[in-house]
C-alpha cells in the first residue's frame, strides 16, 4: 500500500471540502438574507422549489461536507499511527480498491456490509 499516496489523496479531498463547505456557507447566508427582505410567497409557489428547501439542501449538504473532513481526520490520524488500511471492527485489511475508492474508509467490504 502507497501510504505517501493515500495521505496526498487525504490532503487533498480534505482541502477540496474545506472550500466546499466555504461555499456552501456563503450559499445559505446568501439564501437567509435574501429571505429576510423578501415578501415573497414561495410556500405556494408552483414554479420550483421553496426557500425552505434550498435553506435544508445547502445545510443539509454542510453538515455532510464536515462529517467527511472528520473522518479524513480519522484516517489521517490512523496513517500517523500506522494502523490505516485496518479495518476497525475486525482488524483485517482493508482492499486496496476500496482505499482507492473510499481513501477514509474505516472497515473492510465484510464489515461494511
Amino acid at each position: 500500500m502507497d501510504l505517501d499516496g493515500a495521505r496526498q489523496r487525504l490532503i487533498h479531498e480534505r482541502a477540496a471540502l474545506l472550500a466546499m463547505g466555504h461555499d456552501l456557507a456563503t450559499s445559505f447566508d446568501d439564501i437567509v438574507a435574501a429571505a429576510k427582505d423578501s415578501n415573497l410567497d414561495d410556500e405556494h409557489d408552483p414554479e420550483g422549489s421553496t426557500i425552505a428547501v434550498d435553506r435544508s439542501l445547502v445545510s443539509s449538504l454542510g453538515r455532510a461536507t464536515v462529517d467527511r473532513i472528520e473522518q479524513i481526520d480519522k484516517a489521517l490520524a490512523r496513517l500517523d499511527a500506522g494502523t490505516y488500511g485496518r479495518c476497525l471492527r475486525c482488524g483485517a485489511p482493508i482492499g486496496g480498491g476500496r482505499l482507492a475508492a473510499r481513501p477514509a474508509a474505516q472497515t473492510c467490504i465484510g464489515c461494511a456490509e
